[in-house]
């Protein structure tokens, strides 16, 4: 089982799972993606395309002796899950995505779909551009961490969700987040010290990947409407922000129509963005079982 995280994760974000799927029997890997922690950080940008972190799936899968896995994905590393799921459908045992839905390719670029949904205030505008973001995630990396992974939580209101996506007034992202005056149950001050030293290097790498968007979806023309197939399942939170996404309920209710054999969705009560940090005993339950019905 290969388990990929999302922005701003790395391999840390599974710390729950290895063990708990390890007990279990099962062999389970979890990367650092391109351009995070510590992977390799290709310059470039258009080195970070969704064909790359493709090729880098089935290429980790090739470096284990591997023929098929199980993929597990969240946030971002659902949107790869799915994509090797669809494109590379002879290496994938099942898949599993976790906040993330499957998307089938709309018919215009997403960052298109986005500022009209969210206007040129949305938070991935800002990524877009290189530099402000990346200095601005980078200046306190602790900061950093305590600020989003603690806005991603439950406990305010769906408006707060939805205004933590869009930039504060001081043309900052971290601004829109108020200060925790203590750290949710799930999370400690060892994790954030973790995350803060596994991105010592910055979080361009990661930022890269929402700089090809719109050019992912150039690229995936030959797979518009194409299906999923193998077994998948879906796990949310029912307080996830993203499901303030444009259409995100509309994909979930019909996502059988472009995953066929999607077993389940599973909703997750009072559980906000972090899944598989803020829930491990119920997404580990989940994921084992998935595993053994394959």
């Amino acid at each position: 089982m290969l388990l990929l995280h999302g922005f701003p994760e790395c391999w840390y974000s599974w710390r729950h799972q290895l063990t708990a799927l390890a007990a279990a029997g099962f062999h389970a890997v979890a990367l650092d993606q391109r351009g995070v922690a510590r992977s390799e950080r290709p310059t470039q940008v258009e080195a970070y395309s969704i064909l790359h972190l493709v090729g880098d799936v089935t290429g980790v899968l090739d470096a284990l002796g591997e023929e098929r896995a199980a993929l597990v994905g969240h946030d971002w590393g659902a949107y790869v899950a799915w994509h090797v799921a669809k494109m590379r459908p002879d290496r994938v045992r099942g898949i599993v995505g976790l906040s993330v839905p499957h998307q089938p390719r709309g018919i215009e670029p997403p960052m298109t779909t986005f500022r009209k949904h969210f206007g040129d205030g949305f938070y991935m505008s800002y990524f877009l551009q290189p530099g402000p973001a990346d200095e601005e995630l980078a200046r306190d990396r602790h900061r950093t961490f305590r600020l989003l992974l603690r806005g991603g939580s439950p406990g305010k209101p769906r408006a707060a969700h939805r205004s933590a996506q869009v930039m504060a007034q001081d043309g900052t992202l971290l601004g829109s987040y108020p200060e925790p005056s203590a750290l949710p149950n799930w999370l400690t001050s060892h994790d954030i010290d973790v995350f803060a030293a596994e991105f010592a290097d910055g979080f361009t790498g990661g930022l890269n990947w929402y700089r090809n968007l719109d050019r992912n979806w150039e690229l995936t023309s030959a797979w518009h409407n194409a299906p999923v197939q193998p077994s998948a399942l879906y796990i949310v939170g029912d307080q996830d922000r993203i499901l303030l996404w444009p259409d995100a309920e509309e994909h979930i209710t019909t996502m059988r129509e472009h995953v066929p054999n999607l077993r389940d969705v599973i909703r997750i009560p009072d559980v906000g963005h972090w899944t598989q940090q803020e829930a491990p005993h119920v997404v580990n339950t989940a994921l084992v079982d998935f595993l053994r019905s394959l």
